[in-house]
């Protein structure tokens, strides 16, 4: 199937299928566009941030060894932020979900299963 295609014609599908209205509809572009918005940023900020981590160890070995408190040193403080910011993205996100894209989706779902499209 070809993008110009649309979605239902190459498996036989009907253009008026709810689905494939609910894809070509401006609810569903918004929904898009938001997720990108978020998605694309954020995963280019964990990826700098982990590759950060992970060139410090590779290069900077003498940085990274750099004692803080007893054993603990700058490495290890770097390592374990690695899953504070896992976990922190996550909670981001689905803050970010709730108040932008379920509401967008639930319309959508509504329409679909509804028949009103």
């Amino acid at each position: 199937m070809s993008t110009a295609e649309p979605a239902g014609a190459a498996s036989g599908g009907r253009a008026s299928d709810p689905w494939t209205v609910a894809y070509a509809s401006t609810e569903f572009a918004t929904l898009r566009t938001r997720l990108r918005g978020f998605i694309f940023p954020m995963t280019a900020f964990f990826l700098v941030w982990y590759f950060l981590y992970v060139m410090l160890a590779a290069f900077a070995p003498h940085f990274m060894a750099i004692k803080v408190a007893g054993n603990i040193n700058i490495g290890l403080i770097f390592g374990l932020l690695q899953f504070v910011s896992t976990f922190t993205i996550t909670t981001i996100y689905v803050r970010f979900a709730n108040r932008y894209l379920d509401p967008v989706s639930s319309r959508i779902r509504e329409h679909v299963e509804g028949g009103t499209w």
